[in-house]
């Protein structure tokens, strides 16, 4: 084979004539008896290197191609980006700072911002972007409490409110703060400089809330633990309850479970521990006094994500009203397990200010929840930990939009990042340096970016150069050999199962049957208090019966002979049960309606959709339980006693109620009325409670009485008798005579059945079931 010399260049341009044929023949012939060149392979490879490596960049180009598009080796792809990575991690500069060295920022006199002088040791920091609502209004009133209002490039120029300092753009520049160089002029994440200014003027605890929060009791002290005691004294302080350490695999827990609601999730759990639901085996305990960051809950709309608010969204009919377990009690954190952190409903104590850092390089949806892990991370540094408390909020839905978008890097990364953050080791000399740290290695690993590594240095001198004081380490529990749990060590509790909110989105938007019913039951109790008396084995029933009840109900108010404060069950005597409607009348005042309900009387809420509540219902139409009963030669004493004392007290009646109730009853008659289910609107609220107090001392039987205040207050003309009229009523049972045997979900109300424990609770729930299929889920 002749290798060929390489071709003459080409002309810029081409000949005008062609060439004689006799030059092209002698050219020819020179061209093919040309000497060979040297078939020496060096020689060869160096005159044709270009072409080599040409064909060698085009064979990798198309091996890698088809390497990374391989079916299902996404090794492959992973170990592409990470050599990607890793080159993008090699530009980022490790700030270098002379802790020492960091100038104070100098003070700013009045004239420069308001309040300059002034000093408090509790503030509330918050984000405004709008004209202050009532929830705002009323968090400036929270007593005790330093309201401070951070602005944004959204906020009106003429915004302020009574007793907050208000902090626009133009004042957060004049401060002197490093960080302010780092932070978007339109994001919430502006609260940065608002952390800074209140540490700067005493803080020694901040409230990082919302402008939608209202405080429930406008006591925040009465919810968290504003008052740490020091740590020689911990000892002394109550203990808490602790997430068990026996599983060493878990790192993150969903504290809604722990508070009675098992389906809901907080914005910033891995997806991938939704399906977690069950309770807790058994608890440990730690000292108090060490919770520097305590994350409280919210009602109505509590802090979740877009994938919840999504599915679990009934548009158009109903806004999410939520609630927690007042009652259950907080619960702390070991270290080795994270748990979701806000920016909306969090307390920070002066030992975690450090942690108040919100990230500007990622979405806001995805900054708090960020910080909130690393936060948690770096408070083990100190021997500090996190706690979940009880409602401490209460939230309106009035979100127009849960932006998915925005909160795709914590669907995507944070699991991983907690996984991180659990390996993660320092051995840098102090807490400073360890967080500046982790910032960068959290940069490196791709969870935010070099900006943020830059805002976490700026930050910390900030701290300094305001005065702040670094908390001293502590050794990490995390690198010792964890203490075996005995059993005397483990405590129980059992989480409530609170009324929730399902799963009932169909994909053409329109909500399933079962969900539809519940909703409609819901709007139409859901302003409705239901009032329920119950035997002396309340402690065994109250639970089961709200968990009932109370997903249908504005509330469940319990009465019974047994007190039990724990259980919020309230003291009556039945005989005299009406004496204590007036009190809750008054404790819900905006409540359409009230439902009396004894525990032996089941209630088939979803027949009285049709019932109307601007009347009174009584079971005047079932003649089993509504008895006319002849005084006059009656050899009953009680049946006598009773006549006497309702003449007596009509006979003191007010012309109006008189009338009303002698129009229906005849002379030496006695109305008798079991009275275990009736129903008060609104409207006959006051009108009940006066003929309460008419009754005052006399001891009027409330079989008797409350018959005599319905006929008193109206006519039975104008009853809603529909409403109860088929009530099955049984007043003579056999031994055999089975309740499944008369019971039916077409009637209102079933009469009588006696729930005594949480068995006879399930049996109750498997056959109203056939009326409300969604009871199955809460056994």
């Amino acid at each position: 084979m002749l290798v060929q010399d390489r071709a003459p260049a080409v002309p810029s341009k081409p000949s005008s004539s062609p060439l004689p044929s006799t030059i092209m023949h002698h050219h020819n012939l020179h061209r093919r008896f040309s000497p060979a060149k040297s078939l020496d392979f060096s020689t060869w490879a160096s005159e044709n290197l270009y072409k080599i490596l040409a064909v060698c960049f085009l064979a990798a180009g198309v091996a890698a191609l088809f390497f990374l598009r391989s079916a299902g080796d996404t090794a492959a792809l992973l170990c592409f980006e990470k050599s990607t990575s890793a080159s993008a991690v090699a530009r980022i500069a490790y700030p270098q700072i002379d802790w020492y060295a960091v100038p104070p920022v100098k003070p700013l006199g009045p004239s420069a911002v308001p309040f300059a002088s002034f000093r408090s040791e509790r503030w509330i920091v918050v984000s405004v972007s709008v004209y202050p609502a009532d929830s705002l209004r009323a968090l400036a009133r929270v007593k005790g409490w330093q309201l401070l209002a951070v602005g944004n490039s959204a906020t009106p120029p003429d915004w302020s409110l009574k007793g907050a300092i208000f902090l626009s753009l133009d004042q957060q520049a004049s401060l002197g703060f490093r960080t302010v160089d780092f932070l978007p002029y339109h994001s919430y994440v502006r609260k940065s400089v608002g952390y800074l200014f209140a540490i700067q003027h005493g803080a020694k605890v901040i409230f990082d809330a919302d402008d939608r929060a209202e405080v429930l009791g406008g006591d925040l002290g009465r919810h968290f633990d504003v008052d740490l005691v020091g740590e020689a004294a911990a000892a002394k302080h109550p203990v808490l309850f602790q997430y068990s350490h026996a599983d060493p695999n878990r790192t993150v827990v969903n504290p809604y479970i722990h508070f009675g609601q098992r389906s809901v999730w907080p914005r910033g759990l891995p997806l991938e521990n939704v399906g977690e639901v069950g309770h807790e085996e058994f608890y440990t305990e730690v000292f108090s006094g060490r919770q520097f960051i305590q994350q409280g809950l919210s009602n109505g709309l509590p802090d979740v994500d877009s994938v919840f608010y999504f599915t679990r969204k009934s548009s158009g009919l109903e806004t999410f009203d939520i609630r927690f377990d007042e009652d259950a009690p907080k619960v702390a954190l070991p270290q080795g397990m994270m748990v979701p952190v806000n920016s909306f409903n969090t307390i920070f104590h002066t030992q975690a200010f450090w942690g108040l850092m919100l990230p500007v390089s990622v979405s806001s949806m995805a900054s708090d929840v960020l910080r909130g892990y690393w936060a948690q991370r770096i408070l083990w540094e100190i021997g500090g930990f996190v706690a979940v408390y009880p409602p401490t909020i209460h939230r309106l839905d009035k979100a127009e939009s849960y932006p998915f978008a925005e909160e795709k890097d914590l669907h995507v990364n944070v699991g991983r990042l907690i996984k991180f953050l659990v390996s993660w080791r320092s051995s840098r000399r102090t807490l400073f340096e360890r967080i500046l740290h982790l910032s960068y290695a959290m940069a490196e690993e791709g969870f935010w970016t070099e900006q943020d590594v830059q805002f976490t240095a700026a930050w910390l001198q900030d701290l300094l150069a305001i005065g702040y004081q670094q908390p001293r380490l502590m050794s990490l529990e995390l690198d010792r050999p964890r203490a075996s749990i005995g059993h005397g060590d483990t405590r129980e509790f059992i989480p409530k199962k609170l009324p929730s909110v399902h799963l009932g989105v169909e994909e053409v938007g329109t909500v399933n049957y079962e969900i539809g019913n519940l909703i409609r039951w819901r709007k139409y109790f859901g302003n409705v208090v239901l009032i329920m008396y119950c035997s002396p084995l309340v402690d065994r029933t109250a639970l089961e019966w709200r968990l009932l009840y109370g997903r249908i109900f504005k509330t469940v108010v319990i009465l019974s002979e047994q007190s039990n404060s724990d259980l919020a069950v309230e003291y009556g005597q039945f005989a005299e049960a009406y004496k204590y409607l007036p009190k809750v009348f008054n404790k819900f005042q905006e409540a359409e309606g009230f439902l009396f309900l004894q525990d032996d009387m089941i209630l088939n809420y979803w027949n009285l959709l049709q019932a109307d509540k601007m009347k009174l219902w009584t079971t005047n139409k079932v003649p089993a339980s509504w008895v006319s009963v002849s005084t006059e030669g009656n050899d009953s004493e009680w049946h006598v006693s009773q006549g006497n004392l309702v003449k007596k007290i009509v006979d003191n009646f007010p012309v109006h109620f008189q009338t009303s109730y002698k129009e229906s009853t005849s002379d030496g008659r006695l109305i008798i009325c079991g009275s275990e289910i009736f129903y008060i609107p609104r409207r006959f609220v006051t009108d009940f409670s006066d003929l309460v107090g008419i009754v005052g001392d006399l001891r009027i039987h409330h079989k008797v009485a409350v018959p005599m205040f319905l006929l008193a207050m109206d006519t039975p003309e104008n009853f809603d008798s529909s409403a109860l009229e088929k009530v099955v009523y049984k007043t003579h049972l056999t031994a055999n005579d089975s309740f499944t045997n008369y019971y039916t979900a077409q009637a209102p109300a079933v009469y009588p059945l006696k729930v005594h424990n949480e068995y006879d609770f399930i049996k109750l729930i498997r056959v109203m079931a056939s009326g409300d299929p969604l009871l199955t889920e809460l056994v």
